[in-house]
Protein backbone atom coordinates (compact mmCIF):
# COMPACT_ATOMS: atom_id res chain seq x y z
CA UNK A 1 0.00 0.00 0.00
CA UNK A 2 2.73 2.42 0.89
CA UNK A 3 4.83 1.87 -2.39
CA UNK A 4 1.53 2.24 -4.73
CA UNK A 5 1.11 5.68 -2.63
CA UNK A 6 4.61 6.45 -3.47
CA UNK A 7 5.01 5.52 -6.65
CA UNK A 8 1.35 7.51 -7.80
CA UNK A 9 2.92 10.75 -6.13
CA UNK A 10 6.48 11.01 -7.08
CA UNK A 11 6.69 9.12 -10.89
CA UNK A 12 5.64 12.33 -12.31
CA UNK A 13 4.13 12.60 -15.58
CA UNK A 14 5.23 10.63 -18.68
CA UNK A 15 6.59 12.00 -21.55
CA UNK A 16 5.26 10.88 -25.46
CA UNK A 17 8.45 8.98 -26.55
CA UNK A 18 7.82 10.94 -30.15
CA UNK A 19 8.25 13.90 -27.97
CA UNK A 20 11.45 12.50 -26.20
CA UNK A 21 13.11 11.78 -28.63
CA UNK A 22 13.31 15.39 -30.11
CA UNK A 23 14.98 16.57 -27.00
CA UNK A 24 18.16 16.42 -26.78
CA UNK A 25 20.17 15.52 -23.43
CA UNK A 26 20.25 17.24 -20.34
CA UNK A 27 17.22 19.87 -22.30
CA UNK A 28 13.69 19.99 -20.61
CA UNK A 29 10.69 21.28 -22.34
CA UNK A 30 9.17 25.34 -21.85
CA UNK A 31 6.44 26.55 -22.95
CA UNK A 32 6.85 30.25 -22.81
CA UNK A 33 10.17 32.07 -25.30
CA UNK A 34 12.93 32.92 -22.34
CA UNK A 35 14.59 35.90 -23.51
CA UNK A 36 18.09 35.92 -22.98
CA UNK A 37 20.67 38.34 -23.84
CA UNK A 38 24.18 39.58 -23.69
CA UNK A 39 23.16 43.03 -23.24
CA UNK A 40 20.82 45.87 -24.10
CA UNK A 41 18.28 45.15 -26.89
CA UNK A 42 19.42 47.49 -29.58
CA UNK A 43 15.76 49.32 -31.36
CA UNK A 44 16.98 50.09 -34.86
CA UNK A 45 14.30 52.15 -36.88
CA UNK A 46 13.44 49.98 -40.13
CA UNK A 47 14.02 52.84 -42.61
CA UNK A 48 18.05 52.81 -40.79
CA UNK A 49 17.93 48.77 -41.31
CA UNK A 50 19.67 46.91 -44.02
CA UNK A 51 21.20 43.70 -44.26
CA UNK A 52 24.67 43.32 -45.88
CA UNK A 53 27.29 40.42 -46.72
CA UNK A 54 31.06 41.34 -46.67
CA UNK A 55 33.36 38.60 -48.41
CA UNK A 56 34.43 37.16 -51.33
CA UNK A 57 30.42 38.05 -52.49
CA UNK A 58 28.95 41.13 -51.57
CA UNK A 59 25.66 42.37 -51.05
CA UNK A 60 23.33 44.57 -49.66
CA UNK A 61 19.60 44.79 -48.77
CA UNK A 62 17.15 47.46 -47.22
CA UNK A 63 14.18 46.38 -45.00
CA UNK A 64 11.91 46.65 -48.36
CA UNK A 65 14.40 45.13 -50.26
CA UNK A 66 15.17 42.15 -47.81
CA UNK A 67 11.52 41.76 -47.02
CA UNK A 68 10.54 41.71 -51.20
CA UNK A 69 12.72 38.14 -51.49
CA UNK A 70 11.36 34.79 -51.51
CA UNK A 71 10.21 33.72 -48.12
CA UNK A 72 9.48 30.26 -46.28
CA UNK A 73 7.30 29.29 -43.73
CA UNK A 74 9.27 27.45 -41.00
CA UNK A 75 8.49 25.35 -38.27
CA UNK A 76 11.59 24.08 -36.05
CA UNK A 77 12.58 22.67 -32.73
CA UNK A 78 15.13 25.27 -31.03
CA UNK A 79 17.11 24.51 -28.14
CA UNK A 80 19.21 26.78 -25.84
CA UNK A 81 22.24 26.15 -24.34
CA UNK A 82 20.88 27.14 -20.90
CA UNK A 83 19.10 24.07 -20.90
CA UNK A 84 15.72 24.47 -22.35
CA UNK A 85 14.24 23.40 -25.87
CA UNK A 86 10.79 24.45 -27.45
CA UNK A 87 9.37 22.46 -30.19
CA UNK A 88 7.47 23.65 -32.94
CA UNK A 89 8.59 27.17 -32.72
CA UNK A 90 6.53 29.03 -36.16
CA UNK A 91 8.99 31.50 -37.97
CA UNK A 92 9.04 33.20 -41.70
CA UNK A 93 12.11 34.49 -42.89
CA UNK A 94 14.45 34.19 -46.29
CA UNK A 95 16.99 30.88 -46.65
CA UNK A 96 20.80 31.61 -46.56
CA UNK A 97 20.57 29.80 -49.46
CA UNK A 98 18.94 33.11 -51.20
CA UNK A 99 20.92 35.89 -50.00
CA UNK A 100 24.47 33.70 -51.03
CA UNK A 101 23.57 32.12 -53.32
CA UNK A 102 27.17 30.59 -54.85
CA UNK A 103 29.22 31.91 -52.45
CA UNK A 104 29.77 28.66 -50.65
CA UNK A 105 32.12 27.81 -53.37
CA UNK A 106 34.52 30.85 -52.45
CA UNK A 107 34.09 30.56 -48.73
CA UNK A 108 34.52 27.92 -45.93
CA UNK A 109 33.03 29.95 -42.48
CA UNK A 110 30.23 32.42 -41.78
CA UNK A 111 30.82 35.22 -38.90
CA UNK A 112 27.64 36.81 -38.22
CA UNK A 113 27.85 40.36 -36.84
CA UNK A 114 24.43 42.37 -35.36
CA UNK A 115 23.81 45.30 -33.94
CA UNK A 116 25.15 45.74 -30.06
CA UNK A 117 28.71 44.23 -31.52
CA UNK A 118 27.47 40.67 -30.89
CA UNK A 119 28.92 38.02 -33.61
CA UNK A 120 28.79 34.19 -33.75
CA UNK A 121 30.44 32.02 -36.32
CA UNK A 122 29.60 29.32 -37.78
CA UNK A 123 30.98 26.51 -40.94
CA UNK A 124 29.39 27.72 -44.62
CA UNK A 125 28.06 24.31 -44.93
CA UNK A 126 25.77 24.48 -41.35
CA UNK A 127 23.83 27.73 -43.14
CA UNK A 128 23.20 26.21 -46.45
CA UNK A 129 20.89 23.62 -48.34
CA UNK A 130 18.31 24.25 -46.74
CA UNK A 131 19.23 24.85 -42.98
CA UNK A 132 19.33 28.34 -41.98
CA UNK A 133 17.40 31.75 -42.38
CA UNK A 134 17.33 35.31 -41.41
CA UNK A 135 13.96 35.28 -39.56
CA UNK A 136 11.56 38.32 -39.17
CA UNK A 137 8.67 36.90 -37.97
CA UNK A 138 7.54 34.48 -35.29
CA UNK A 139 4.27 32.77 -34.76
CA UNK A 140 2.75 34.85 -37.73
CA UNK A 141 3.52 38.63 -36.37
CA UNK A 142 6.60 40.49 -36.48
CA UNK A 143 9.33 39.30 -34.71
CA UNK A 144 9.97 41.24 -31.19
CA UNK A 145 13.12 43.13 -30.60
CA UNK A 146 13.46 41.29 -27.37
CA UNK A 147 13.55 37.77 -29.49
CA UNK A 148 15.77 39.80 -32.08
CA UNK A 149 13.90 41.60 -34.12
CA UNK A 150 13.54 42.94 -36.51
CA UNK A 151 15.67 40.21 -38.16
CA UNK A 152 17.69 37.28 -36.53
CA UNK A 153 19.84 34.42 -37.61
CA UNK A 154 17.95 30.87 -37.50
CA UNK A 155 20.36 27.64 -37.21
CA UNK A 156 17.82 25.37 -35.78
CA UNK A 157 20.23 22.37 -35.21
CA UNK A 158 22.87 24.35 -33.12
CA UNK A 159 22.05 25.90 -30.06
CA UNK A 160 20.00 28.98 -30.21
CA UNK A 161 22.93 31.03 -29.01
CA UNK A 162 23.93 30.81 -33.04
CA UNK A 163 20.97 31.76 -34.25
CA UNK A 164 21.98 35.69 -33.20
CA UNK A 165 19.86 38.03 -32.81
CA UNK A 166 19.77 41.66 -34.42
CA UNK A 167 21.80 40.35 -36.96
CA UNK A 168 23.41 43.04 -39.59
CA UNK A 169 25.86 41.42 -41.32
CA UNK A 170 27.06 38.14 -42.85
CA UNK A 171 30.96 37.76 -43.15
CA UNK A 172 32.23 34.93 -45.64
CA UNK A 173 35.12 34.19 -44.69
CA UNK A 174 38.23 31.29 -45.28
CA UNK A 175 39.08 30.76 -41.93
CA UNK A 176 37.52 30.34 -38.63
CA UNK A 177 37.22 33.31 -35.89
CA UNK A 178 35.43 32.29 -32.65
CA UNK A 179 32.31 34.97 -31.94
CA UNK A 180 31.35 36.49 -28.82
CA UNK A 181 30.33 33.38 -26.87
CA UNK A 182 33.07 31.12 -28.30
CA UNK A 183 35.71 33.31 -27.18
CA UNK A 184 34.30 33.45 -22.91
CA UNK A 185 34.49 29.39 -23.75
CA UNK A 186 31.29 28.49 -25.35
CA UNK A 187 32.40 25.36 -27.70
CA UNK A 188 33.27 26.06 -31.69
CA UNK A 189 30.38 24.53 -33.02
CA UNK A 190 27.37 23.97 -30.62
CA UNK A 191 25.78 20.90 -31.12
CA UNK A 192 22.98 20.33 -28.93
CA UNK A 193 22.46 16.48 -29.42
CA UNK A 194 26.15 16.18 -28.51
CA UNK A 195 25.56 18.82 -25.52
CA UNK A 196 28.86 21.17 -26.96
CA UNK A 197 28.04 23.63 -24.49
CA UNK A 198 31.49 24.55 -23.40
CA UNK A 199 35.25 24.00 -24.62
CA UNK A 200 35.64 20.59 -24.15
CA UNK A 201 32.73 19.48 -24.10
Amino acid sequence: MASDFISRGFRGRRTDPAIAARIPPGQHLVSDFPVLSAGPTPHTPLDRWDLQVSGPFSARWTWSEFQALPNEDITVDIHCVTKWSKLDTHWTGVSLDTLLGDAGNDASYLLAHCDGGYTTNVPLEDVLDGKAWIAYEYDGEPLHAEHGGPARLLIPHLYFWKSAKWVRRLELRDDDQPGFWEELGYHNYGDPWQEQRYWGD
